[in-house]
């Protein structure tokens, strides 16, 4: 009796919400339907809680295609966010190539589990578990660019993405929410999938308590977070708006960063973005308040918002710059590749890296085994840096000249020693030193310093992006 007392509050409490979102799926799903389509995929490995697994291919799928797994309503269906207010991420799928896992709950009532203890801790054998199962099918069966594994979600989907980008931070790059809760704030001890608590938006912590809530999530991980991003409506009362200001304090905290903005902007009338870490399109994190909105996100034009910060808009990890708007168009003639993605010396095979995963000024550049780790993402500005984490740049050791000068990350300052110049023969130009990024004493192996050097033309003074 009680199983059946709480699937009907979820349900009445949701019904609301996803009324609205289903009738947009009706509407939507009479357009002519696009070329490809949505094919369920079984057997697709480990499934503890029998969710269905979806999967959409465009006809033409990029080399290298980024993953983005979409996580539907409560009350919802893969296919309902498929043809409905999700289906803006099925065209631009269209346009860049790349591949949507969509999974679908099936217990009764359609939502996530993002509440027992099993839910909350990776590989614990509950929701979570098998949409990693699916993950792991798209990147056997696809050949998916490991640094563009990314998730979305809506609602049940915005709360179990915070969750996976919590227990699986190795695995994504970056995580759009809209409308969710922090990542285990929904957490119960007494079997139940609703913690009214947590929705009434009464559940308030220090950024520290919500972040060490999050990296018990995966114990012992002491690498780079996804960069995210959380929408949410001021007059929410489904998952009540406190929820988004709690989100801020744990990721924020997760980043190591303070909970004071970097950038404030109004993109629309009734919009507050703020950026933490970062100013550019995919700062570390990210919010948007919308003034006057309830439980009904994602609204008309704001994937568009998502598609740029996951770095879906582009057909290979060399996305467009955080410098650029999602409305503005790339310089005709930039100093360096705009994007973001790894950087592989030639001679090596190994990525530029961070040493130890750092973010401290004076972290040493190094080479490791390209991993897709936040520590090897590389993004090209219009200023001619190579910025990582979103706030460090890639820089030369005090301004130095000389050969064997090392290379660092620092914080951005707009200095000719963190400006750097990618030349037709894959060689990159410290522009200040007028020398060539090198991996010391031509060497190969993991570890091995970056400096610069005299150019030569050797290959390790050769990179690529990837």
């Amino acid at each position: 009796m009680k199983g059946h007392r709480v699937r009907r509050r979820i349900r009445a409490l949701l019904a609301a919400a996803a009324l609205p979102l289903v009738m947009v799926g009706m509407f939507l799903a009479a357009r002519p339907a696009a070329a490809a389509t949505m094919t369920r995929v079984t057997n697709f490995g480990n499934n503890p809680t029998n969710l269905n697994m979806y999967i959409y291919v465009p006809n033409n799928v990029a080399p290298r295609p980024a993953l983005l797994v979409l996580v539907h309503y409560c009350g919802g269906s893969a296919g309902g966010i498929f043809n409905g207010n999700g289906h803006d991420f099925v065209t631009a799928a269209d346009r860049y190539g790349y591949i949507i896992v969509l999974p679908e709950a099936t217990r009764s009532g359609n939502c996530f589990d993002v509440s027992s203890a099993a839910a909350l801790k990776r590989d614990g054998g509950s929701d979570s578990t098998g949409i990693m199962s699916m993950v792991s099918y798209a990147r056997q069966h696809y050949n998916i660019d490991s640094g563009r594994i990314v998730v979305s979600g809506f609602s049940s989907g915005a709360m179990m993405t915070n969750v996976l980008a919590a227990e699986y931070p190795d695995v994504f790059s970056a995580a759009s929410a809209y409308s969710g809760v922090p990542a285990g704030c929904f957490a119960t001890t007494d079997g139940s999938l609703w913690n009214g608590q947590c929705s009434g938006g009464q559940l308030i912590k220090t950024a520290q308590q919500w972040g060490d809530q999050a990296r018990a999530m995966y114990p012992g991980y002491t690498g780079a977070y996804p960069r995210i991003q959380l929408w949410h409506g001021t007059t929410d009362t489904t998952l009540a708006y406190p929820n988004f200001g709690e989100e801020i304090k744990q990721w924020t905290n997760l980043h190591g960063l303070s909970q004071t903005p970097s950038f404030t902007d109004h993109p629309q009338s009734t919009w507050t973005r703020t950026r933490y870490g970062g100013t550019g399109n995919q700062a570390p994190v990210e919010g948007i308040s919308i003034s006057g909105v309830g439980h009904q996100l994602p609204m008309t034009g704001q994937l568009a918002y998502a598609i740029t910060f996951l770095g879906l808009d582009g057909t290979t990890s060399t996305n467009p710059s955080p410098s650029v708007t999602p409305s503005a168009s790339p310089s005709a003639t930039p100093t360096s590749p705009s994007g973001t993605g790894a950087i592989k010396g030639v001679a090596s095979g190994r990525c530029l890296d961070v040493t130890g995963v750092s973010q401290a000024n004076g972290a040493q550049a190094q080479i490791w085994d390209c991993n897709g780790q936040a520590n090897q993402q590389w993004t090209s500005t219009s200023a001619s840096e190579l910025r990582v984490y979103g706030n460090k740049c890639l820089d030369v050791n005090g301004g130095g000249t000389a050969d064997g000068s090392s290379v660092i990350i620092w914080d951005c300052n707009g200095q000719n020693n963190q400006k750097w110049r990618f030349n037709s023969d894959g060689t990159i130009t410290a522009v200040g030193a007028n020398k060539c990024l090198d991996v010391s004493g031509a060497g190969t192996a993991n570890g091995t310093k970056v400096q610069i050097w005299t150019c030569h033309g050797g290959t390790n003074q050769k990179w690529t992006r990837v």
